[in-house]
């Protein structure tokens, strides 16, 4: 009953407000009440694997529970972003219950889909979440945000379609929908599933060459819905791979492994490029956060040449966990620096640390964290799938796809380390400009976020173990 509260939680008080309840203050007793039912769940692992059925059709159940540890760094991640994104961002006058009931929307369906035990509401409740991503790009959002909406609402719809399809292929093969009836399906069938699967996903995580809606969207979005979408939903495709495609189609996955090897070095080498051009913040953290997804994609990689590597599955989940609150905090941050210094355009700051000495510290740590700074959570999840990539790796037998991908992903390390710290001294560094002199430090609800997330880096980056005992 509690797995289910986390999810009815959000819903509820996203009626409440559109009925009139205080919105921001419903949101957050929302969010508080579920990192309070996390913490307790999570501390009681005999409950796990019993979950808790809300409703039985033939062959679909609506069973959550927490499945494995994956699930449970999962459900973290998303209710500490979601707490996070609460606080962040500034709601346009009047339009309190769309900002806050779509925050809570978006949470309650990222939740639904981590906890869900059912390949079928799996589904659904990503698709749930996907629906106020796009009202709140297309209607709140800045810039282009009408192209914007509409571009990731056709991507998006495009790899949900594919993604279906390949579900229903592999299903069609077992015994039900439930994550327990999951096996390995006939090898005729495994290239088709493995492909659909890789497609359908990986658009969803903007995989390369599918990518070209994430960093447009998130620099359009209101800030707490880039926080939660390249935080927490984008990890559904990832978690999807490691759920479903390594398990029913382990061969097939291999099969498309040249393939798959290519396309993450696209996200890391191309993406990464980009990224080192962007002349504007936002654009600068979408981009980013598009690279970032290749590293994870090299982990799944690993697994899929390798189905005993021991290490791939945790270094993928732990990553992604990492990459979830840097990105949400960098977002939260660039929201902070628009909002005090009317721009996000790098050329036009300067020295803003002069002004706002917490601001820097903080964006200079969730910064360095991002590059991969030892000491911080992403250093953790990099050196793990570096790891991964030469796990059991005999080198009479040469090098092979992955640990080639991996020697040429290293490269990627030096692109992030370019475009972060060439941003983090153009913005705070060198004298005040007109734009940065009136500009003033963080106040105190942009610093429990802030200090939340950027706590969670240190912890998990200085002992991982924290999350690893999980998986």
């Amino acid at each position: 009953m509690m797995l289910f509260a986390l999810i009815l939680i959000p819903l509820l008080a996203a009626v409440a407000i559109l009925l009139g309840a205080p919105s921001r203050n419903t949101a957050l007793g929302a969010a508080v009440l579920n990192i309070f039912l996390t913490a307790v769940a999570v501390s009681n692992p005999s409950a796990w694997d019993t979950g808790f059925q809300v409703l039985e059709q033939p062959n679909i159940n609506l069973s959550l529970g927490l499945y494995d540890g994956m699930s449970v760094v999962m459900l973290i991640l998303s209710v500490l972003v979601t707490f996070a994104a609460v606080f962040t961002g500034k709601c346009p006058e009047g339009r309190d219950k769309l900002w806050f009931s779509s925050i809570l929307l978006i949470a309650a369906g990222a939740i639904g889909a981590f906890i869900s035990t059912d390949i079928f509401f799996f589904y659904a409740f990503h698709e749930m979440a996907l629906i106020p991503t796009f009202l709140m790009i297309g209607i709140l959002g800045s810039g282009e945000r009408k192209q914007a909406a509409w571009k990731i609402t056709i991507y998006l719809a495009f790899g949900s379609i594919v993604l279906l399809a390949g579900l229903l292929l592999a299903v069609g093969q077992l015994d039900g929908f439930a994550f327990s009836d999951l096996q390995e399906i006939p090898a005729e069938h495994q290239n088709a599933v493995a492909l659909l699967l890789i497609i359908g996903f990986g658009t969803l995580v903007s995989l390369f060459p599918l990518h070209s809606w994430a960093a447009p969207a998130y620099a359009s979005a209101p800030a707490p819905v880039s926080m939660l979408h390249a935080g927490v939903l984008k990890k559904f495709g990832l978690y999807g791979l490691l759920r479903v495609g390594m398990v029913v189609a382990p061969d097939g996955m291999a099969h498309w492994l040249p393939w798959v090897c290519v396309l993450l070095l696209g996200n890391i080498i191309w993406v990464g490029l980009v990224t080192v051009n962007q002349k504007r913040l936002d654009l600068m953290l979408g981009n980013s956060s598009v690279m970032h997804m290749g590293y994870i994609f090299l982990a799944i990689a690993a697994l899929s040449a390798n189905g005993s590597n021991e290490i791939a599955q945790p270094a993928a989940v732990l990553l992604m966990f990492a990459h979830g609150i840097s990105i949400a905090l960098l977002f939260s941050l660039a929201s902070v620096i628009e909002r005090k210094t009317g721009t996000l355009e790098i050329a036009e700051l300067g020295g803003l640390a002069k002004t706002a000495p917490a601001l820097a510290f903080v964006f200079g740590l969730a910064g360095m964290a991002s590059i991969g700074l030892p000491g911080l959570a992403n250093f953790a999840g990099e050196v793990m799938v570096f790891f991964a990539g030469f796990a059991d790796w005999k080198p009479a037998e040469g090098l092979g796809w992955v640990q080639w991908t991996t020697i040429i992903a290293l490269w990627g390390v030096v692109l992030s380390a370019v475009y972060m710290l060439r941003a983090y001294r153009n913005i705070f560094q060198g004298p005040l400009v007109r734009d940065t002199k009136p500009a003033t430090d963080l106040h105190i609800c942009e610093k429990i976020p802030a200090y939340l997330l950027a706590t969670t880096l240190l912890v998990v980056g200085i002992y991982p173990q924290i999350l690893l005992q999980f998986l």
